[in-house]
């Protein structure tokens, strides 16, 4: 049986709407690679779209609840690109974490993960470096795999190009281990020390079609496979 794999909805960009949204090349990779995709949504009725971060509510416990009603469903989990974080994103990640639910986070999704755990800082790219946010999907630079990650062990090569939507790029975090660089030195992928399959990186997997990229859909899948046969108990937040 095909593994459940949470997508994690997404602010319709430029939020002005009142829509959260899925990413398709996220659906399709997954459905290729093996799993089978369904969307987590955010539990509160508010207008994510126009509210700020700042006047968006804490969850109180039934919301919390909602959450957690689909989050027991997933073998896996990805955390997509967009250009809002939401308090439903470090309630997902945290419980993923606790959890040990493999979980891919993608361009944002990765800066969530850099965040987790302090407060939110990431930095603008450097204009006099290489341009970070090429819309066209082509690929613009190399980024550099340390040997002793998971993220080497996967895709069992230590450079490669990849494609690059990014105007911020996130600082060493204080939870994940940095394994992966750009030529200018951005963090372009970190990892969990601890989880089985806890990784994110910077570039969009889901838009690129060569084999080192389908590698990690791949290896998500998996891992997905591998937690749905576990006995679970479940540590709730």
């Amino acid at each position: 049986m095909r593994p459940l794999i949470g997508i994690v909805g997404r602010v319709e960009y430029p939020g002005n709407t009142d829509k959260i949204v899925e990413n398709d090349d996220i659906r399709r990779a997954i459905i290729k690679a093996g799993g089978t995709p369904f969307v987590i949504l955010p539990p509160q009725i508010v207008d994510y779209g126009k509210v700020k971060n700042s006047d968006i509510p804490e969850f109180n416990s039934e919301e919390k609840r909602m959450l957690i009603q689909q989050l027991i469903l997933c073998d896996g989990i990805v955390m997509p690109g967009g250009f809002k974080m939401l308090n439903s994103d470090f309630f997902i990640l945290d419980y993923a974490i606790k959890n040990d639910i493999p979980i891919l986070g993608i361009c944002l999704g990765m800066q969530v993960m850099a965040n987790y755990g302090r407060e939110i800082w990431n930095e603008k790219n450097n204009s006099n470096g290489i341009n970070h946010y090429v819309e066209s999907g082509e690929l613009v630079h190399f980024v550099y795999i340390k040997h002793n990650s998971k993220l080497f062990s996967i895709l069992n090569r230590d450079k490669f190009m990849v494609n690059s939507f990014h105007h911020m790029h996130i600082l060493e975090s204080n939870v994940y281990n940095s394994v992966c660089f750009s030529e200018d030195g951005l963090i372009e992928g970190i990892e969990h020390p601890d989880n089985t399959f806890n990784i994110g990186v910077q570039w969009h997997p889901e838009r690129m079609n060569d084999f080192t990229s389908k590698k990690i859909f791949k290896s998500l899948i998996k891992f997905a496979i591998d937690y749905s046969k576990k006995e679970k108990t479940l540590v709730y937040k």
